[in-house]
C-alpha cells in the first residue's frame, strides 16, 4: 500500500489514490483548456486554482471508470463562465459614440502633442547637466522617488523639490517654446 492509498485507508472522506493521480496527470491539459478561453495565462492559472478547489471540494462526485477531463473540464467551464461575468461587472463600458469623440480628438491633438514633446526634448538639453541627469533617472523605466533618493544618497524630500524645481523650468521652457514667435 503506497502513501495515498495508506492516506485515503485512514481518512475515508480523502480522494482515493486513483483520483489524486487522475487529478495531477491532467492539470496540464486542463490549464490548456482554460487557457484557450482565457488568454491571460496569469489569470488562467487564477481559474485554475479556483476550478482546482472546486473539483478537489468534490471529488466523490466523480465516479472512477469515467472520463475524469470530461468531468473537470466541465467544472472549468462553470469557472471560467463565472470569472466571465466578474470580468464583465469589474469593466467599465464606453459607449461607441464616446470612443469614436477620444479617438479623433488624439488624432487631432497628435500634431500638438508631437509638438509638445519635441520642444520637451529641446528643453531637456537646454537643462543644466546635473539637472538633465536627475530628471533622466528620475522617469527611467520602473524607477521610484525614494529609491532615487537612496542611489544619489540625498534625502528624499530634497530630490522631489529639485525635481519640482526642474519640471517647473521644463513647463516655462515648453510653453515659451510653443507660443506664436517663441524662443528657440
Amino acid at each position: 500500500m503506497n502513501e495515498i492509498e495508506a492516506s485515503a485507508a485512514q481518512h475515508p472522506s480523502a480522494p482515493s489514490a486513483e483520483f489524486v493521480q487522475l487529478f495531477t496527470h491532467h492539470q496540464r491539459r486542463l490549464f490548456l483548456f482554460i487557457l484557450s478561453q482565457i488568454p491571460n495565462p496569469i489569470e488562467a492559472e487564477e481559474v485554475q486554482q479556483e476550478t482546482n478547489v472546486v473539483i478537489w471540494s468534490k471529488f466523490s462526485q466523480f465516479r472512477p471508470g469515467t472520463n475524469f477531463l470530461a468531468w473537470v473540464s466541465q467544472i472549468a467551464n462553470f469557472e471560467v463562465m463565472k470569472y466571465r461575468s466578474r470580468k464583465k461587472r469589474d469593466r467599465m463600458q464606453f459607449s461607441d459614440e464616446f470612443l469614436e469623440t477620444v479617438s479623433k480628438e488624439a488624432l487631432e491633438r497628435s500634431d500638438e502633442l508631437e509638438e509638445r514633446r519635441n520642444a520637451l526634448i529641446e528643453c531637456i538639453q537646454k537643462l543644466r547637466p546635473r539637472d538633465r541627469e536627475l530628471i533622466q533617472q528620475r522617469y527611467a523605466p520602473g524607477e521610484k522617488g525614494k529609491h532615487l533618493a537612496e542611489q544619489i544618497g540625498r534625502p528624499a524630500n530634497s530630490v522631489y523639490q529639485s525635481l519640482g524645481r526642474i519640471r517647473r523650468a521644463l513647463m516655462e521652457c515648453i510653453q515659451r517654446r510653443l507660443m506664436p514667435g517663441g524662443t528657440p
